[in-house]
């Protein structure tokens, strides 16, 4: 992964802007070292690296992904979740042990909520049956966002959504105190009220007591339910 490395670090440094770094790191409430190459950079990096270095096979799908992870910048990080996501061929339930390290490693919503959606989230509904114990077991664990990213795991599944266990995790995640959570439940039901308002609606409703405000006011932002 040599070459990966370099690459990526030439690329970044070539679009580095000390100004921006700064002003990244602090919205990002970090100590982590930024090159200051914001999404549009980025993607300009990430599309020399598929140019440059094939992805084969998972096990080389695997090791790009750690070894950009591993590198200290934010940015490479960022560059690391990009290859996760996009080679579909590879978004398994064989790697989820993978996603798992990203997402306790990554501890912030800007690392967690790309792979909970677009890695987590894309395994779960195309590997329902293998994938169900896991964010089953997620939605209790002493990690918080482990806990997240069980709740959100199934936002882009729409009509697909199994609203009996995402219902279930809601409930039983309603009474935490924690910010991230509480958005979270309010986040997911949000994106399934597209699919199915009035179920949602129901939900809500029925458990009304339940809810935070701050979790009620973001699943019935775009219902008409008060």
């Amino acid at each position: 992964m040599k070459p990966l490395i370099a690459i990526a670090a030439r690329e970044l440094s070539d679009r580095a802007d000390a100004e921006k770094a700064a002003g990244m790191a602090a919205y990002m409430k970090t100590d982590m070292p930024f090159y200051g190459v914001q999404k549009k950079g980025r993607t300009e990096v990430f599309r020399v690296i598929q140019r440059q270095i094939p992805i084969p096979d998972n096990s080389t799908y695997r090791a790009a992904i750690e070894a950009l992870w591993e590198q200290p910048h934010r940015e490479e990080k960022y560059l690391a979740i990009g290859i996760a996501k996009a080679y579909t061929e590879y978004l398994t339930v064989e790697n989820l042990d993978l996603y798992r390290r990203l997402i306790v490693e990554g501890a912030w919503w800007d690392f967690v909520d790309e792979v909970a959606i677009h890695c987590v989230g894309i395994v779960y509904l195309n590997q329902r049956k293998q994938t169900e114990a896991t964010i089953e077991a997620w939605v209790d664990d002493d990690i918080m966002w482990l806990r997240r990213t069980s709740l959100i795991s199934p936002i882009k599944h729409k009509a697909d959504t199994d609203h009996d266990m995402l219902f279930d995790h809601c409930l039983r995640r309603a009474h935490e105190k924690e910010f991230f959570i509480r958005k979270a439940i309010g986040w997911t039901l949000r994106e399934y009220a597209k699919t199915a308002p009035e179920r949602v609606s129901s939900f809500l409703l029925e458990h009304r007591d339940k809810w935070s405000g701050l979790s009620f006011r973001e699943a019935a932002k775009h219902l008409d339910i008060g």
